[in-house]
């Protein structure tokens, strides 16, 4: 077996080697946006889920007041939606009926942030906060729920 694998190396010899090593992931974390400017992330628990709209919505949804709007959603121990918009406090919808939650798409790791258009996040094991820059924004956990 040893003797099979300096042959398969020495196939090698010579060639460049390249090497594919992922970035050093810092306090802010890129999650890439779909072709419409949707962005879409999870928590690492998968029990909150969001999407980010830019303003102008896309070309099947547009935000209450033309956008942009953050919409987070938690799926245990109750099924609740946080809506922020650019203006004015979030919105709290305890039971918005089920919907898709927290499909398979990227997470925001505990301690890393993310933010787009006038809204950010930072994500912790204690959950996820999130604000506008005319300061409202919300907390949402799997024990709470808040907004302002």
């Amino acid at each position: 077996m040893l003797a099979r694998a300096a042959a398969i190396l020495s196939l090698f010899a010579g060639l460049p080697l390249f090497a594919w090593v992922p970035p050093a992931h810092a306090a802010s974390q890129g999650v890439p946006s779909s072709a419409e400017g949707q962005i879409e992330f999870n928590t690492p628990s998968a029990n909150i889920g969001c999407i980010y709209t830019p303003k102008g919505g896309t070309g099947t949804y547009e935000p209450r007041d033309g956008g942009p709007e953050l919409s987070c959603s938690r799926i245990e121990p109750s099924y609740i939606t946080i809506i922020l918009g650019p203006k004015g406090p979030a919105t709290l919808i305890k039971n918005p009926g089920e919907q898709g939650c927290c499909s398979d798409v990227d997470k925001l790791g505990y301690g890393h942030s993310w933010s787009a258009g006038p809204f950010s996040c930072q994500s912790s094991t204690k959950g996820l906060t999130c604000t506008a820059t005319n300061g409202h924004g919300f907390f949402i956990s799997k024990a709470k729920a808040t907004v302002k």
